[in-house]
């Protein structure tokens, strides 16, 4: 008599008892219940070395998110992805790139300062933010990410690059014996043309192989009048198996990049769902470059994007008698550029201006001529070339022994950043779609209009950073059911930063060349109960840190101890949550509290940067039920943040977290049923989310808004299948940010108006 299990990613284990006489072939079948929260999946993320636990005995909250569920959502960029996920708030309105995302209410100017993106466990690059950069922006989603898995909060303050916010691992598809691959295109309403791979199968024994990757172009639904989005990215993975062990290597090579789409005029008439003003009037400018007068022509059609390579490799091998050594590199190296063509100030009507003026006649240098009704607004062409690099490794050896299961690592990360700016450059346009810039008419005729005052900053800068980590963790069954998770980690860091900076261009004089030494130290404990089979709950407490980044060393938003090192900005969180998983219903909820050191500030702003010691309390709610054909998945986020203290701006001190919503929550069923021999999907998405103030002085509230999705899929036999998804289907303005740089301005970005995608797949 043997047991036999049977797992599939997506569904619940199931298990069978068998005869088998002597000679004998017996066939067992399994029906297997879909695991809709997959939360008997092992996940990777926050686990010491990436030794993995399955989702359901996590003492942590964790979120994973199948391909198709991904394919349900359809996220025009990664950081759309992270809808799914609670307790974040992703600003995902700005395009491909560039976003800003913000994690249970820990505040920011922008950019994503407690996010770190992985592939296969590896952290791509060493911080989590630079000025002008944040991860989400030099990872794209294509057909070759097996899984993806987001962590808040937890254990990841400990391990690999001491994460204290959100950790989100996309796991890449690995070859098997059998050969099997997908093909894909896809187009939409707004002219997008997209080809989607991927191939994978088996070499020789043992050694396995998968390659993928994609190639798009579009106007974007913003349409620029030329193809604003454009992009292409191969992926290959290798993967050696051993008696004792084995080893994966990648590699993954992009260049794809997309408009910056940022706030606009809000109340001047336009569609503001597809406005954009940047068009073939305003898509090329020469700017100097530097002291000598030197100038080059700048392309704007190529917004944001990334343009270079990530590579990893993982390791495991098993010493025996318990012992196991894993190691994980990642190494990225690339061009993280923007070209943005930014809003400045409130825009202003054609009958001020002339008033303002004393002229009687206000044109465009295509000859246009414009009516009093019409408006005009400054904006300036804003250039940030970045060329990055960095190298990372994380180095472990884990112990089973006993009930405890010890795990001792060695983290290593290099990282750089050599930046070139040119900011401000201001020109007057007129205020509609691809707008034409003003004949005769300069920034300051305009500011003096109404509109924003013109202003230039350039910057050369070259920031080095080296970081070594060492951590041991613990996980101890006391009993079967109750175990406790401990952590700790003290980090050493070194930071280099040199700058030159100039009206508009660097000026050739040195401004800033510091050297600064850091050490912190992190702690981590939680405690797992299982009540029984289908519920669990955990508590936790975290004590963690986050170092200065380059562009802090430059605004001087940093602080030295009395021994000349830099400080870290400290966090603690304490945790505690409930987990339920049953054949038809799973639920995973979250409280979390937390307290938070941070600086706030933006390029280009109008206000001081200023320390703050903030609070955020809230809970995280998922859940899922599914019956026959019918799956409904819901998930929630209540929090609220409040400022405790801010001695340069005190002024604040009891105001709300800023730009995150006290609420959201997103309900998204799917019906399946098969017609013949095809099957059809149905689904759905609601998602819904509160207001939010505009920044730390709550001058204002942005509205709270509602978005609706839908679509529909059919499969064939012979692994062809057909799809049809609707995106913002009742074409909500809602608005994502007001203008960060100018709060007081009539500006906003909405998220992007009513789209329809179509795609044809054929699986092999």
């Amino acid at each position: 008599t043997y047991t036999i299990e049977t797992s599939y990613i997506g569904y619940r284990k199931a298990s069978a008892e068998v005869t088998v006489g002597a000679g004998e072939t017996v066939t067992q079948d399994f029906t297997l219940v879909q695991d809709v929260l997959l939360m008997e999946a092992v996940v990777v993320t926050g686990t010491p070395g990436g030794i993995g636990i399955e989702k359901r005995e996590a003492s942590f909250a964790i979120t994973t998110i199948a391909p198709a569920e991904i394919r349900q959502l359809s996220p025009p960029s990664t950081a759309a992805l992270l809808e799914v996920v609670p307790g974040v708030w992703s600003e995902s309105s700005g395009g491909v790139a560039g976003a800003n995302i913000f994690v249970r209410g820990m505040p920011s100017s922008g950019d994503a300062p407690f996010v770190t993106m992985a592939i296969n466990g590896g952290p791509i690059y060493g911080t989590e933010t630079l000025s002008f950069f944040e991860q989400s922006s030099i990872f794209r989603l294509d057909e070759t990410v097996a899984s993806t898995e987001a962590l808040r909060g937890g254990p990841s303050a400990v391990f690999s690059n001491a994460e204290p916010g959100m950790t989100v691992n996309f796991n890449l598809k690995k070859g098997g014996e059998k050969t099997e691959g997908r093909l894909k295109y896809e187009t939409s309403d707004y002219k997008l043309q997209r080809f989607d791979g991927y191939l994978s199968g088996k070499i020789t024994t043992g050694l396995y192989y998968m390659v993928g990757g994609y190639w798009k172009t579009s106007p974007g639904i913003r349409d620029t009048e030329f193809n604003s989005e454009n992009g292409r990215q191969i992926t290959v993975q290798l993967t050696k198996l051993f008696k004792r062990g084995a080893i994966n290597a990648y590699t993954r090579i992009t260049d794809d990049f997309g408009q910056w789409v940022l706030p606009m005029a809000l109340n001047t008439g336009n569609d503001l769902g597809t406005f954009t003003p940047l068009g073939n009037a305003t898509r090329f400018r020469e700017l100097q470059i530097n002291r000598q007068g030197d100038t080059r022509i700048f392309d704007f059609s190529r917004g944001r994007g990334w343009k270079g390579n990530i590579t990893g490799v993982n390791a495991t091998l098993d010493l025996g008698s318990g012992w196991t050594a894993r190691d994980n590199l990642t190494f990225t190296t690339g061009d993280a550029n923007t070209f943005g063509f930014v809003p400045n100030g409130n825009p202003v009507r054609v009958k001020d201006l002339k008033a303002t003026l004393g002229i009687d006649t206000v044109r465009t240098q295509g000859g246009q001529i414009l009516t009093d009704s019409d408006w005009v607004q400054n904006y300036g062409h804003w250039v940030v070339l970045k060329d990055i690099q960095s190298i990372n490794n994380d180095l472990s050896l884990n112990k089973r022994w006993s009930d405890h299961n010890l795990t001792v690592g060695l983290y290593q990360a290099r990282w750089k950043s050599d930046d070139f700016w040119t900011l401000g450059n201001h020109i007057p346009v007129h205020n509609v779609a691809n707008g034409d810039i003003l004949a005769g008419i300069t920034a300051q005729d305009v500011a003096d209009a109404g509109g924003g005052g013109p202003w230039n900053f350039g910057l050369q800068s070259a920031g080095d950073a080296r970081a070594l980590a060492v951590y041991g963790a613990d996980s101890w069954n006391i009993t079967p059911d109750f175990r406790l998770d401990v952590g700790a980690r003290y980090e050493w860091i070194e930071l280099e930063y040199t700058l030159d900076t100039g009206p508009g261009y660097p000026d050739g004089s040195r401004d800033m060349a510091k050297s600064f030494d850091g050490q912190d130290f992190a702690v981590t404990a939680a405690v797992n109960y299982d009540i029984n089979d289908e519920f669990g709950v955990f508590a936790r407490f975290s004590d963690s840190y986050l170092f200065p980044h380059f562009d802090m060393i430059r605004e001087g938003t940093y602080s030295l101890d009395e021994n000349g090192n830099i400080e870290a900005n400290e966090f603690t969180q304490f945790e505690g949550g409930i987990k339920y998983s049953a054949s038809a219903f799973s639920f995973f909820a979250t409280g979390f509290l937390n307290n938070v050191d941070v600086f706030d500030g933006d390029v280009g702003a109008t206000r001081e940067s200023a320390l703050l010691s903030t609070q955020t309390f809230g809970v995280e709610l998922e859940a899922a039920v599914s019956h026959e054909g019918l799956t409904v998945r819901a998930m929630g986020t209540l929090q609220n943040g409040e400022i405790k203290e801010a001695d340069l701006a005190p002024e604040v001190v009891g105001n709300s977290i800023w730009r995150q919503p006290d609420w959201q929550f997103r309900i998204s069923p799917s019906y399946e049923f098969v017609v013949g021999k095809s099957v059809v999907n149905l689904y759905g998405a609601l998602r819904s989310v509160g207001k939010r103030w505009d920044s730390r002085d709550n001058n204002f509230q942005l509205d709270g808004y509602t978005k609706v999705d839908a679509g529909v899929t059919l499969s064939v036999p012979g692994g062809l299948s057909f799809g049809l998804h609707g995106d913002n289907l009742t074409d909500s303005d809602g608005l994502t940010e007001g203008d960060p740089r100018d709060p007081t301005a009539a500006n906003g970005r909405p998220i992007f108006g009513r789209s329809v995608k179509f795609s044809v797949r054929y699986d092999f």
